[in-house]
């Protein structure tokens, strides 16, 4: 009879985790795998420092409740090589998998669960490296850097060189990139999507995918496609857009009768979706404290003060701006200055992350065709003087956004749009939520005959849950519905007009077992229709 084979003890540990670590049919318990790939910075629910990442990068309080599920677990990957580990701990520990980069989606969707199914939030904080390169005019900026980090980071190495997005330097990159990006050059140089040209993104099966062996619908659905449906984009390779040493900003605020406000908002719409294409001009509505409506113009202009006042005197000589306003300054002291930071801030605090004045917020979305009547104004005043907590913003189109196809990326508002509106109401007490809830939804009800239609359309980092949702609990395994891309359309059409159904190809060939999502992601083609594609 022959004798057993006896392996020794430290043979049979290695062999053990050799199994652990290449098949991924084994399941493990979260912490023993990221362990096991040597990932020590993640915390669980019964740890003490669970809270305060939770809440660090949480930036509206509503997705912050009790009755809000938590995650079982934050991971807070710092290398690449980590963060795809981080998807084969939570694929092999059936965990959900939630993306956060700056936590500034506005309906908390980077904090919280897609269904009812246990979930880990992996927060991109540490991936927040920029690497610049001014001989190719490119950068490649990791996926949890925040527009801060990026603008601070173009501006050490060059005066000459920025870079178009938001005003919020808190906000992540990967969120803003991966829903199109708006911000104040956007009518000179697009979108922050339209100049991004290459990506590293981790999919469902870990592989890692750039430009070379992406396909090009997925290429193109990471661009302005919404974040969260994909994968995990690692890293961003951007262009870089040319500045000139001096830029011009601008604010004046006007109160007076509501007719004397509705006469300058009426010819704003003609003047700035028009104006010169390095000018941003745009219209902040608010209430005072007395439920005065106010209106704010606040500019930005590409060149010199000198040229920035002759421009609006032949322009826009209505608003009466005396010549004080006109604030001359480099480009990233202009980022500083929109910035919203405390007062006495400096371009250093750009790099910080961390913003202070969370609150509860609500905001949806339109675009404007065509200029909205006076009658129509005035009846917009009188609902903003309702709310002293209430903001709308009127944001210009035209310029370069004119003459990029609307199929060039996913966001599809171009030419025909002549602003955005963004209704929000921002407030500081849970009591008072149902009046400012109704505030922002009666609002945009008023809106409704002045507004684009068939469908209405929104722009998706307004995220807007009001639109639908989609339940993605996994029951038996199985998440979606066959009618889950004719559900998914009632907010994707709104999203992304025509491109919806490119979107829904792109989801199939990247993820088809739908492993990156959320309540409101682009959901795949059921599996009988994959051979179609």
């Amino acid at each position: 009879m022959a004798k057993p084979i006896k392996i020794p003890l430290f043979l049979l540990h290695i062999l053990i985790i050799f199994v652990f670590l290449f098949d991924s049919s084994i399941s493990l318990p979260l912490s023993d795998c990221l362990v096991l790939h040597k990932i020590s910075n993640f915390t669980l629910r019964n740890s003490s420092n669970y809270a305060h990442f939770l809440r660090f990068s949480l930036q509206n309080v509503r997705a912050s409740g009790q009755r809000i599920p938590k995650p079982t677990a934050l991971i807070l990957p710092e290398t690449k090589e980590q963060l795809i580990h981080c998807v084969t701990c939570c694929r092999r520990s059936s965990l959900d998998i939630v993306i956060r980069c700056g936590g500034h989606s506005y309906e908390g969707l980077s904090s919280m669960p897609r269904g009812k199914n246990p979930f880990v939030i992996v927060d991109m904080m540490n991936l927040n490296r920029v690497t610049v390169d001014l001989v190719s005019k490119t950068a490649w900026v990791e996926g949890g850097a925040t527009l801060g980090e990026l603008y601070y980071a173009i501006a050490e190495h060059s005066s000459s060189h920025g870079f178009p997005a938001g005003v919020g330097p808190t906000v992540g990159v990967g969120g803003h990139f991966g829903g199109g990006g708006i911000g104040v050059l956007g009518r000179k140089y697009g979108l922050s999507a339209d100049n991004v040209v290459d990506v590293v993104l981790i999919d469902a099966l870990r592989r890692e995918l750039s430009r070379p062996n992406l396909e090009e619908d997925v290429f193109w659905a990471v661009r302005g496609g919404g974040g969260g449906s994909w994968g995990i984009v690692y890293a961003w390779k951007v262009k870089l857009v040319e500045v000139p040493a001096r830029v011009t900003c601008l604010s004046i605020s006007k109160q007076g009768t509501n007719n004397e406000l509705a006469q300058l908002i009426h010819k704003w719409q003609y003047v700035g979706p028009n104006l010169d294409d390095g000018f941003h001009l745009s219209v902040y509505l608010t209430a005072s404290a007395t439920n005065q409506a106010i209106v704010t113009f606040n500019g930005f202009y590409l060149g010199s003060r000198t040229e920035a006042i002759s421009i609006i005197n032949q322009c826009f000589p209505d608003l009466e701006i005396p010549e004080e306003a006109y604030l001359e300054m480099s480009w990233i002291e202009s980022v500083s200055h929109f910035s919203g930071l405390p007062k006495g801030s400096t371009i250093h605090d750009l790099k910080s992350r961390y913003w202070a004045e969370k609150s509860y917020t609500k905001v949806k979305s339109d675009y404007v065709k065509k200029p909205i009547t006076m009658e129509g104004l005035k009846g917009a005043l009188d609902m903003v003087a309702l709310e002293p907590k209430g903001l709308v913003i009127l944001d210009p189109y035209g310029g370069v956004m004119d003459r990029i196809s609307s199929d060039s990326i996913p966001f599809p508002h171009r030419k025909g749009n002549l602003y955005n509106i963004l209704y929000a109401a921002f407030w500081g007490e849970e009591e008072e939520e149902d009046r400012c809830l109704g505030w922002v939804r009666g609002f945009y009800d008023y809106m409704t005959p002045f507004v684009s239609s068939n469908p209405r359309g929104a722009y998706v980092n307004y995220v807007d849950l009001d639109l639908g949702t989609m339940d993605l609990t996994n029951v038996n395994g199985v998440q979606l519905e066959d009618n889950a891309v004719d559900k998914a359309r009632a907010w994707g059409e709104k999203y992304f007009l025509a491109n919806y159904d490119r979107l829904v190809k792109a989801k199939t060939i990247i993820d088809p077992q739908n492993v990156f999502n959320h309540r409101q992601g682009i959901p795949p083609f059921p599996v009988h229709f994959h051979d179609e594609l």
